[in-house]
């Protein structure tokens, strides 16, 4: 019986051997590029998780070093601490994780609007922490898919959908880093503004 993707060929002695034909050596090929493609997305995934866990680190040590725990020691180990803190945030510097994403001149476009708009309220966060805090608020909201539990701000939702997928991931990783920083920043100043009461009543004999 004839077999459809089996050639045969004489040999120098005579014998047939048996070779691939090009619809065999085809479809190895392509099983093999299905292979590379899912450790190609798997190592992407492991490089954008290490990219994160870098964001994250980062934010600790910055949280650490400007809480009010680090005021509340004493001088030595204040000092003492911050070296060490200011030593790991240069360890955790010094590496570099970056994955591209592939865009189109629309996603481009997007993503520049995008950013221009987060910057703008970043910029204006020492101005007004409340009012600057409401509108990072209602950017994250256009940026989730569950009901937000405050207003969406509908301009900032039409560009982010016009962005690559995982730059809609990173804008919202942003922005939540954004205000968990104005969250703490808040708390920071509520306790400086109980202790300037505390000693001023201690100064009034109070």
């Amino acid at each position: 019986m004839a077999q459809a993707k089996i050639n045969a060929k004489m040999n120098e002695k005579g014998k047939f051997t048996r070779t691939m034909s090009m619809a065999d050596r085809s479809g190895r090929l392509l099983e093999n590029l299905d292979q590379i493609e899912m450790r190609v997305e798997a190592f992407r995934e492991e490089a954008t998780a290490m990219e994160q866990e870098r964001e994250s680190l980062i934010e600790m040590i910055q949280s650490i070093q400007n809480s009010q725990e680090m005021r509340n020691i004493c001088d030595g180990e204040r000092e003492e601490l911050s070296l060490t803190a200011s030593r790991l945030m240069g360890r955790a510097l010094t590496v570099h994780v970056s994955v591209d994403t592939i865009r189109s001149g629309q996603q481009e476009e997007a993503l520049k609007n995008a950013v221009a708009m987060i910057d703008e309220i970043a910029g204006k966060l020492l101005e007004d922490m409340q009012a600057s805090r409401r509108r990072l608020q209602a950017l994250h909201a256009a940026c989730v898919t569950d009901a937000p539990a405050v207003p969406v701000d509908q301009k900032f939702q039409s560009v982010v959908i016009s962005c690559a997928l995982e730059d809609q991931k990173k804008i919202k990783r942003r922005l939540e880093t954004l205000i968990r920083n104005v969250d703490n920043a808040e708390k920071t100043i509520k306790v400086m503004d109980n202790q300037t009461v505390d000693h001023s009543s201690l100064a009034n004999g109070k």
